[in-house]
């Protein structure tokens, strides 16, 4: 009895084989804990490598001017450590290619080392000029990049297709209003005082000052010193001090009060120009503003 039972345990295994039965695991066993370097990293879509020559520059990019030896400069270093940042580029239904939105010296440099592709950031959804000016001033103004004409006139071609003002371009850009209304200021130059500040003759700061100028002949005077070294920034503030200057003028405003029964009063006001159906208008407003946020529960 005990020979058959020894026989038995020893073929048990072929005969439960034989029969489809398993003793060993099938289900797949799970992956190793992936490596640390991996842990929270992700692939982004947008980025990727391109035919160097299937990207082209912006006509219309607020910069106009590239220092060459900068260019050579960074085309060494491309060529030493390769590209280590990516251009922003969008596509271009008119031209078939990618435009540069950011990188334009980036992509120079890289053509000048003999790159044949460049490591770029695709801009997949369309743009509007509004939008593509907006990004490109961001990239110039956090490099500081642009020279103070090309940046006063970027601010104005911001105005213009946005329809904004100096305040909605600072809230924008992140800067400060006084630098927009200073840059915007460069613009009220005559053109040879401009094409000073362009060259470096004449700093920005100094150009602000001279804009602020009634007299043609003080400003002449002035610019002239300061393009021959003999003016400071500084000096040339406290000089237009003590001329006529131009004064913002302030706008002339109406104000109405309205009394209620229940001591509350209503105070409103507006341009000159506007008209009691104005007053009506803007009161209307503000009365669905207060029911809206009764509705709401908003307390005082």
């Amino acid at each position: 009895m005990a020979t058959m039972q020894n026989r038995l345990a020893s073929v048990g295994h072929l005969l439960n084989e034989s029969l489809g039965v398993r003793t060993t695991e099938t289900r797949p066993r799970l992956s190793p804990v992936p490596d640390a370097r991996d842990m929270g990293r992700r692939p982004l879509r947008g980025f990727g490598r391109v035919d160097i020559h299937q990207v082209i520059p912006d006509p219309k990019q607020p910069r106009t001017e590239f220092d060459e030896e900068a260019i050579v400069s960074l085309a060494a270093n491309i060529k030493a450590k390769g590209q280590l940042h990516p251009i922003h580029v969008r596509w271009s239904e008119e031209a078939e290619r990618w435009v540069i939105i950011s990188g334009e010296r980036r992509w120079r440099a890289a053509r000048h080392a003999g790159l044949t592709t460049v490591d770029c950031f695709f801009h997949e959804q369309p743009l509007s000029n509004g939008q593509v000016l907006e990004l490109q001033l961001i990239e110039n103004l956090m490099r500081e990049d642009l020279r103070p004409m090309e940046e006063a006139r970027a601010f104005q071609s911001l105005m213009d297709l946005n329809n904004w003002n100096g305040k909605q371009i600072a809230e924008a850009l992140q800067i400060p209003a006084s630098k927009v209304s200073r840059s915007l200021a460069l613009l009220d130059l005559p053109a040879e005082f401009q094409q000073q500040v362009d060259t470096g003759r004449i700093a920005a700061r100094t150009a602000y000052e001279l804009s602020r100028l009634v007299n043609d002949d003080d400003r002449q005077e002035l610019a002239e010193q300061s393009a021959e070294g003999n003016l400071t920034p500084a000096e040339a503030a406290a000089a237009v001090r003590k001329k006529p200057t131009r004064r913002a003028a302030k706008t002339q405003t109406v104000r109405q009060t309205f009394f209620a029964d229940n001591a509350c009063q209503v105070v409103v006001t507006a341009p000159r120009e506007s008209t009691y159906h104005h007053l009506e208008t803007a009161l209307l407003e503000a009365l669905e503003e207060v029911r809206l946020r009764i509705e709401n529960g908003i307390r005082l």
